[in-house]
């Protein structure tokens, strides 16, 4: 076994642990945290296929904006009240259930799929290479050319959403 696998492994079953954990775990804080290595995680595993620009963007907007916001609710939250944010656990064996029934499916039809079909394998094969190029560069280029004014209308509809956002907290606050 090569040793990028045996990282590639041990980031995967990271991933699923933290997971795991965090059905299993009560106080919110500890869940917060393990969703911080799952997300972290998952972006190591969206490095070994090859799509660094989502690993990018998993680690900037899911572990920089949400969770560090969620940690900081929870933080500010248990000062107010003095006690442990904790929730209870309801419908555990069903969770379980529907968790199991969803990876036997998925493992069923990853089993079943014949990944020398593809055809960018069938390319990289065929070249005797293997496709590992930048995706940001691309993506970047196609953004500031091909498409400049869908991405500037979503700047503009995200900056009507900010603006409506504080007028409503500010009118909420008088």
């Amino acid at each position: 076994m090569l040793i990028s696998q045996f990282i590639f492994y041990a980031f995967v079953s990271l991933a699923v642990i933290s997971a795991l954990l965090i059905l299993f775990t009560r106080n919110v804080l500890y869940a917060a945290f393990l969703l911080i290595i799952t997300f972290m995680c998952i972006s190591a595993v969206y490095v070994f296929a090859g799509a660094d620009f989502i690993a990018i963007t998993q680690v900037l907007v899911y572990v920089g904006g949400v969770l560090v916001l969620m940690i900081f609710g929870v933080m500010l939250t248990n000062k107010l009240s003095g006690k442990a944010v904790t929730t209870s656990s309801h419908y555990q064996f069903w969770g379980l259930l529907i968790g199991l029934s969803v990876f036997g499916i998925l493992t069923f039809a990853i089993l079943q799929l014949d990944f020398t079909q593809l055809n960018w394998i069938q390319q990289s094969v065929a070249d005797g290479t293997v496709i590992r190029e930048s995706t940001v560069n691309t993506l970047g280029i196609q953004l500031m050319s091909e498409f400049v004014l869908p991405f500037e209308v979503v700047g503009i509809l995200l900056l009507l959403a900010l603006i409506g956002a504080a007028f409503i907290a500010k009118r909420q606050l008088d």
